[in-house]
């Protein structure tokens, strides 16, 4: 080690970096030539030195290395200092706390003032990592001085130099127009660079700060002419550069398409490109298709469509489809050009061309229908699901114009299971369609199709909407007849553009890999590293405002915020695919057989479609709704055995088979509130439901009050919750004892658990609920207070309350005002006792008094509060800290619902 030989010392050097990780005691031998080589009078040692003790990461050594770095980072040599900024950032790697002590971030901030523009570029490569590791910190401080600095170091630095300094000016935010154009004018010289990567980031650059210019500015013209060549040449590049070139270019088109407008050329595809080119030059080709061009590009796609790669010409027929739609004057030319590619009567070619016609005819109702006759005659070539079950959508939706309907329909009925899930559905609906048209040839047909997909199907998307079309035929054919066939919206002409929220964010990261997944960072980089959410700055002249105005400040009480809770509409989508099958009720842990019943929820009434009783389905555990013959009764299922594992959560259907409390206790002093009508009668035919919600010795229940406003007996009742943040479900099936008799009430207190399945809602306390009785289902929702999830062991130790608030992150905690609460700290201690919100410990500080609290739910989330009272104030202010801070919200409204009730 001690030897002048400079190529000598490089390779002692690489063996002590790679032995030091499993020997490290030895390593440490070393550290005194680190320290004398880091005074060497030949720079080259002097940064060697430096660079190699970065390179080995054993923490020992570490606290050896600060002085040794310090000297270098001040170095009269400026590769001493550049080689020292990127050691800061590995030295920040190991030990982070190390860095910030020792004061190395300030002089890393102060090399960006370096007079070497290698140092600037080092030292903003450092900043920019260790940013990234802490997205919090503020690091690269950027202000006009300092982006001044950066700019003259551009355009002297090494390439990787300039991508790193460029990358760092994307994230800064000019404060006007006249910044940024400024900004780009010192920015666009490097698009002529050679490297590939310097141009793209630059691209990024100009990408970012021209959304700050008004697009009347003449600059804003010659910026977007000067960006079209750099992106051109870019694809002269080999194979590999062109394809991450053209990835990025197509997020540049969607979000720009002018930029490019005029040179569709470049794009054409080339016969010895690789298929990966061919295909997204394909995607830019038809991005960038209007009017002018047109006959071009199909000339060009028709060209294609008879090469002899299949994927290749699978999407140019494809291409041709999308370009009928886009350009409405060219539809009638990309059409004969579709009929013509069906007559080579290639297999692939026939397929991919009838998924697309089924758009066009989407797009350009009563236009085209008169091809549909050739499409007829291709039926027995279609073998995949695509292209199957868009002809069965185009038999369904012209029934009317097809003779013999009914029987290309039937024969793709005959294989029906094994047929793909896409192709069952279209087939469902088509027949379904085909019926309403034509009633009196299909019943048979419609019969045969709805028991295939509610009673031999086990896929549950099948089964529902094979239950939803049978009802909406056996009790009003009116109703489904403006459902099934009403009138469809014209799709648009692009179907697969990125959705432009994330598109900005795509845009702030041109030349990553984000690019070219078309993803942000989050989506595909483990771990918390460098996924920092970026975003375009908001356009000149737009009223946007910086903060999103849908986040409520925290600690406005919840009545001033609007309510989220979704009309009886939105709710149907979400329980439609409920499983109505009831709860089960809770046998003592010892039988360990459980007797399901299932829930007949579509009986009544399909008399008159089927023609004779059809046969009551059985139900699995937690399967479909059965179907009865028409009775509406509870249809008995067979005795499923389940092994009686305590503690294992069952599935949705068996509720909480071993937590139930035998015999309800005494009442503890938990806050019930009073009951309010959740459903109303004219919306659920005569039924109304008020109720609240109440918990008592460990028990949640919801206490219900069911009227009958109708002129008709009630009865057959059962209740279903969907999916909630909290997993509460029913506990027992809904014991409606006699049948309700008009303008009668019964109170019913059904118990709740919580092992429902689990879906965070929002808000978060949100239910959905469906009632089924022998009339009909119907829906609901309503909010349940948190605070009946709050358990009876919620009291924490003190020492483990003061680690665990501690431990909590600050950013986890929010404040909140209690007003108008005119208690004292004692009697608010007990009445929140009662409602399981436990005081751990109580302090007098200046005149105050300061309660520290626990509460638990039953998801095992703790809260901590912190809640302050000041004897003559009628205002408290809680604090609460809690690993979920979305909960805090509503444990907030809890307080105040428990303190001022």
């Amino acid at each position: 080690m001690q030897t002048d030989n400079l190529e000598l010392k490089k390779l002692v050097y690489l063996y002590l970096m790679n032995y030091a990780k499993s020997q490290p005691d030895m390593a440490i031998m070393a550290v005194n030539t680190f320290v004398k080589d880091c005074e060497d009078p030949n720079p080259l040692i002097r940064a060697l030195a430096v660079r190699t003790m970065g390179c080995i990461r054993v923490d020992k050594i570490t606290e050896y290395l600060c002085e040794p770095l310090r000297k270098c980072l001040k170095d009269e040599d400026p590769y001493v200092r550049k080689t020292a900024a990127v050691c800061v950032a590995k030295l920040h790697d190991i030990n982070a706390q190390l860095v910030e002590d020792q004061g190395f971030l300030d002089t890393l901030k102060d090399l960006i003032s370096d007079s070497n523009p290698m140092v600037v570029a080092n030292a903003v490569a450092a900043l920019s990592e260790i940013a990234e590791s802490h997205p919090s910190s503020n690091l690269l401080d950027l202000n006009p001085q300092s982006i001044n600095k950066l700019l003259t170091a551009l355009n002297e630095c090494t390439e990787w130099g300039q991508i790193f300094i460029l990358d760092c000016l994307a994230n800064y935010m000019p404060k006007d127009d006249r910044e940024a154009q400024s900004i780009c004018e010192r920015v666009t010289p490097r698009l002529s660079h050679a490297n590939s990567a310097v141009v793209l980031s630059a691209v990024k650059v100009l990408m970012k700060f021209m959304e700050m210019l008004s697009k009347d500015l003449d600059y804003y013209g010659t910026l977007l002419k000067k960006l079209a060549p750099p992106l051109v040449t870019l694809l002269s590049a080999e194979p590999e550069l062109q394809y991450v070139a053209l990835r990025n270019i197509n997020l540049i088109v969607q979000k720009r398409p002018e930029i490019l407008k005029h040179e569709m050329k470049v794009f054409f595809v080339k016969y010895n490109d690789p298929i990966y080119v061919k295909l997204e030059k394909l995607d830019i080709m038809i991005r960038l298709a209007s009017q002018a061009n047109i006959a071009q590009v199909l000339a060009e796609l028709k060209e294609y469509a008879t090469e002899v790669d299949v994927d290749f010409v699978r999407k140019a027929v494809r291409a041709i489809g999308r370009c009928a739609i886009k350009v409405e004057q060219s539809a009638e030319r990309c059409v004969s050009t579709l009929l013509d590619l069906i007559q080579t009567k290639v297999n692939y070619v026939v397929q991919e061309a009838i998924v697309v016609i089924k758009d066009i005819f989407r797009k350009y109702p009563n236009k085209y229908e008169s091809v549909i006759a050739t499409l007829c005659e291709n039926l027995d070539s279609l073998d995949e699901p695509e292209a199957r079950a868009a002809m069965i959508w185009i038999v369904g939706e012209y029934a009317e114009r097809i003779d013999n309907a009914d029987e290309l329909l039937e024969s793709f009925l005959e294989g029906f299971h094994d047929e793909s899930t896409q192709v069952q559905l279209q087939l469902l609906t088509a027949i379904v369609k085909l019926f309403l048209k034509k009633p009196t040839e299909t019943q048979e047909l419609v019969q045969q199709v709805l028991s295939l997909a509610t009673q031999d199907s086990d896929n549950p998307d099948l089964r529902d909407r094979g239950y939803i079309y049978w009802r909406l035929l056996s009790t009003d054919p009116v109703a489904a007849k403006e459902v099934v066939l009403a009138e469809k919206p014209l799709i648009s002409e692009e179907t697969d553009l990125i959705e432009p929220t994330l598109l900005d964010e795509l845009i702030c990261h041109i030349g990553t890999l984000a690019s070219v997944y078309h993803k942000p960072p989050g989506a595909f980089v483990e771990g918390g590293r460098g996924v920092v959410h970026k975003s375009l700055p908001p356009r000149t002249g737009s009223s946007e405002s910086a903060e999103s105005p849908d986040t409520a400040p925290a600690g406005v009480p919840a009545a001033d915020q609007p309510s989220v809770i979704p009309t009886q509409g939105d709710l149907l989508g979400d329980l439609l695919n409920l499983d109505l099958g009831p709860p089960v009720s809770g046998p003592p842990v010892a039988t360990s057989s459980v007797q399901m019943g299932a829930v007949d929820l579509l009986g009544g009434g399909l008399d008159s479609l089927m023609g004779d009783e059809s046969e009551g389905l059985r139900s699995d555990v937690g399967g479909s709704p059965a179907m009865g013959g028409g009775s509406g009764g509870f249809a008995p299922a067979p005795g499923t055995a389940v092994p009686s594992n305590t503690g294992a959560p069952l599935g949705s259907g068996l509720g909480d088979l071993f937590d139930l409390t035998g015999g309800v206790g005494t009442l503890s002093g938990s806050y019930v509130a009073p009951k309010t009508v959740w459903l109303p009668a004219m919306k659920a035919k005569g039924l109304e439901i008020s109720g609240t919600f109440s918990r008592q010795v460990g028990s949640i229940s919801m206490d219900l009050v069911l009227t009958n406003k109708a002129l008709q007996v009630m009865s057959d009742f059962a209740i279903q919750f969907n999916r909630n943040s909290f997993g509460l479900a029913p506990a027992a099936p809904l014991q409606v004892h006699a049948p309700l008799a008009p303008n009668q009430s019964v109170e019913i207190s059904l118990p709740l658990n919580t092992v429902g399945s689990v879906m965070k809602m929002d808000p978060l306390n949100n239910l959905q609920v469906a009632v089924k009785n022998n009339i009909d289902v119907f829906y609901f929702s309503t909010l349940y207070p948190l605070h009946i999830l709050f358990v009876e062991d919620g009291k924490m130790e003190r020492q483990m309350f003061l680690a665990t608030w501690k431990d909590i992150p600050n950013e986890n905690e929010t404040q909140f005002q209690i007003k108008d609460c005119s208690l004292n700290a004692d009697s608010v201690s007990s009445k929140l006792q009662g409602s399981n919100i436990f005081t751990i410990a109580k302090r007098n500080v200046e005149g105050q008094d300061m309660l520290y609290q626990s509460l638990k739910l039953t998801n095992g989330i703790w809260v901590l509060a912190e809640l302050r009272i000041q004897p003559s104030n009628p205002s408290f202010t809680l604090s609460l800290k809690c690993r979920a801070p979305e909960v805090s919200q509503y444990v907030y409204q809890a307080y105040e619902t428990i303190l001022k009730n």
